[in-house]
């Protein structure tokens, strides 16, 4: 998938474009305000994971109890070696 940056006020004078090829071409555009990332306009099938859908996931998936007890310990290391991003929002 392609990935465009392009000003918020560029989207607003092309948007109907902008929305087409998102849909077309299958791009992605990050607006910017400021110089800075803003917001993204993507198309709908792009799939994110979510919490929620790795907890789903993980309720289906019948692990050995030593691979869950391994898999929480990574998930807990991991945890506690990451810190949190500065912008909340991104």
């Amino acid at each position: 998938m392609k990935k465009t940056n392009i000003t918020v006020t560029e989207a607003a004078r092309n948007f109907a474009d902008c929305v087409n090829r998102v849909h077309y071409q299958n791009m992605t555009f990050v607006l910017l305000k400021n110089g800075k990332p803003f917001a993204r306009l993507v198309p709908d099938n792009e799939r994110v994971c979510v919490g929620r859908d790795l907890a789903e996931a993980l309720d289906k998936t019948n692990l050995p109890k030593s691979e869950a007890t391994a898999w929480r310990r990574d998930l807990r290391t991991g945890r506690q070696n990451l810190k949190a991003p500065d912008d909340k929002w991104r």
